[in-house]
């Protein structure tokens, strides 16, 4: 029986509703090889003298159990939903998704400030409003990073969804999400300002690589999660959910290294330190 909190995610479709990215992979580390080529970088993990310290991360999802062994604690966190209930100390997850996503994140930067943001709660299904709190609670915390381990194909939503992403980016805030769903365009993930990443199966859970060009990157990274003692790989949790919190952790490091860098600095940074496909 797997583990009760890494339990295979049950993607509920809703018209109005964000859904988490259905598939997911673990991060890769980013280590400065700027000075090697992109042949020599695909050997090494990124970012691997770096372990998060000082960083504040945002996981907004279901979630985080703080006492599972592949998180070890949170900083903080709230409950978020989408009218007037929100409460600050009731995170707790109840269907694992947010747990896994915590754990692949502690994995690559185990001295980050954790923070368990909770939209989902019995269901992997939201409403935009609610998400759009959540990245607004997530700037008032002064939050360094957030993973968005969800998305949303509606493009009705794509106004709020900037104009929050905008709030983000002038904090100096990274959000790292899915760049598509079901071969879709997926938001926020699509939009300029966020580390939009992409799955690959075969890559090595300890790096990530590149995929387009400097000015439109695509970050992929491996779509499996911290590995569960006992439980095969393919009964585990799996897909685009954790390809996005295996490159926040990642991502977490470059924030690390470069503390002040603007997300599009910290891309940059990204950039050269990854793998080409």
């Amino acid at each position: 029986m797997l583990n009760k909190l890494y339990r295979r995610e049950a993607l509920l479709r809703q018209p109005n509703g964000l859904i988490p990215s259905r598939f997911a992979m673990p991060l890769i580390r980013l280590g400065v090889l700027t000075m090697m080529s992109q042949t020599h970088r695909i050997n090494y993990e990124p970012f691997a003298d770096q372990t998060g310290r000082g960083v504040k991360v945002g996981i907004i999802d279901s979630g985080v159990n703080p006492a599972h062994p592949h998180v070890g604690g949170v900083a903080g966190g709230a409950r978020i939903s989408s009218g007037d209930s929100d409460s600050s100390g009731d995170y707790l997850d109840y269907i694992g998704h947010g747990t896994a996503v915590a754990g692949a994140i502690r994995e690559k930067a185990p001295d980050a400030e954790l923070y368990a943001v909770k939209v989902f709660d019995r269901a992997l299904t939201t409403k935009i409003a609610a998400i759009i709190k959540a990245i607004d609670w997530c700037i008032e915390k002064e939050i360094d990073v957030i993973n968005l381990s969800l998305g949303t194909v509606n493009v009705e939503h794509r106004e709020k969804i900037e104009t929050a992403v905008a709030r983000a980016e002038e904090k100096g805030i990274a959000i790292v999400a899915a760049r598509e769903m079901s071969g879709q365009p997926s938001l926020p993930g699509c939009l300029p300002p966020v580390i939009g990443v992409d799955l690959n199966w075969e890559c090595p859970r300890d790096i990530y690589r590149l995929r387009g060009s400097n000015d439109d990157p695509i970050f992929v990274a491996s779509a499996y999660p911290r590995q569960i003692p006992g439980v095969p790989r393919e009964r585990n949790l799996s897909g685009i959910s954790f390809a996005v919190a295996n490159m926040t952790g990642f991502v977490t490091r470059a924030t690390e290294f470069a503390p002040n860098a603007s997300a599009e600095r910290l891309k940059q940074l990204l950039i050269e330190a990854s793998a080409k496909e």
